[in-house]
């Protein structure tokens, strides 16, 4: 009996995580939320993945919005492995997996109007936590540092009329 209310506590825990985290996400700015939506889809893309992967939590993010809609959005988190199949469509009753290592991502676009522009392209950049290193952490930081996000034209101020 006592085995199987432990059983039953354990149970409880891993759905409660999923349901927290699937509030996490819902807690999101909208902003943040498409970067993770960008990352679930490229991860879905690859073949050898063969379980739904859920957002788990933030770890950093960032954003600057220098003004006439634009922001630049950056955003590391984790994704979970959770127990349903690749594709399922409502995630609610999926419950995450522990025999599976965190999916650490980092993503940074440029957002006009709140939706991600192509250009500059968004950087996506994901991988299992036991193969993160200080190198990837530094170059990921890097690359979003450089990449070519700069407004193009001088703004409304520097006109002359």
């Amino acid at each position: 009996m006592a085995a199987l209310l432990l059983l039953m506590l354990v149970s409880a825990g891993v759905l409660l995580s999923s349901t927290e985290a699937q509030e996490a996400y819902s807690k999101l700015p909208d902003n943040y939320r498409k970067g993770v939506d960008l990352s679930l889809q490229q991860l879905n893309s690859h073949s050898g993945v063969k379980h739904h992967f859920l957002f788990f939590k933030t770890l950093l993010k960032s954003d600057i919005e220098p003004g006439f809609g634009v922001s630049y959005i950056y955003h590391n988190f984790y994704l979970k492995a959770t127990k349903c199949p690749k594709g399922t469509v409502d995630s609610m009753q999926c419950k995450f997996r522990n025999d599976r290592p965190l999916i650490d991502c980092a993503v940074c676009y440029k957002t006009f109007a709140g939706e991600i522009e192509k250009d500059p392209k968004p950087y996506v950049h994901c991988v299992h936590k036991p193969a993160l290193t200080e190198e990837i952490t530094t170059s990921r930081v890097e690359h979003c540092n450089t990449m070519g996000y700069h407004s193009g034209a001088p703004t409304l101020l520097a006109s002359k009329s």
